[in-house]
């Protein structure tokens, strides 16, 4: 087999989360008496950290005050994400494929998300499915900076050439690029990639080859 890890990305990849992030960020914004969101902001919250959403959505730019973030973020601690759990939704096909590629192919989550990781691991049972979950809380600087791949790298005893990062977005497409891994673009055909995928199952053909 030509890899020994496969790492992928949550939102966009294992779970189709769009409606869930679509409302939540809309009522912080209704909240803090902004418009909703528009496509590009959109784009950009549903694949960074909710922080990094948070500056990008009241940036000076747009005319609001620096004291508005801080506001914004403490009043994300009131909007429980648990009331938009049951509007995630497992992509077709993952669990039937990760069971395929396991154990010979080792598999590990690294995502952007953060304290909402383990709802969704607990609710979509990630723990029986990968060796390994990674989330912006555990590393010092969230992707498109590459140090998780490269601790999960580290963790699983692997170099560059052994490993496939599969995402969906300019910024996983930035992250395996750095480390020099190779690439496979889910649902994206905008990303450079190795190969790119349209649905979950074709990913089992290619790893298995």
């Amino acid at each position: 087999m030509r890899y020994k890890v496969a790492v992928f990305d949550c939102d966009g990849v294992l779970i189709n989360s769009e409606t869930s992030n679509l409302f939540y960020y809309n009522e912080l914004l209704r909240r803090m008496g902004r418009f909703p969101l528009t496509q590009e902001e959109f784009a950009f919250v549903h694949s960074h950290t909710a922080e990094e959403s948070v500056v990008y959505l009241f940036r000076e730019e747009l005319g609001f005050s620096s004291d508005l973030i801080d506001k914004a973020l403490m009043e994300m601690k009131n909007i429980p994400y648990a009331n938009y759990l049951d509007l995630l939704e497992l992509e077709p096909g993952v669990v039937e494929t990760l069971q395929q590629i396991r154990p010979p192919i080792k598999t590990a989550i690294f995502t952007n998300r953060t304290t909402t990781m383990p709802r969704i691991t607990q609710r979509f049972g990630f723990d029986a499915l990968f060796d390994s979950i990674k989330t912006a809380l555990d590393v010092k600087r969230p992707k498109p900076d590459p140090s998780g791949l490269m601790e999960l790298m580290e963790f699983f005893g692997v170099t560059a050439r052994d490993v496939v990062y599969v995402g969906d977005s300019r910024v996983d497409e930035l992250v395996a690029k750095a480390v020099g891994v190779d690439f496979f673009a889910y649902k994206n055909k905008e990303l450079k990639a190795m190969f790119h995928v349209k649905h979950f199952s074709e990913i089992g053909g290619l790893l298995l080859c």
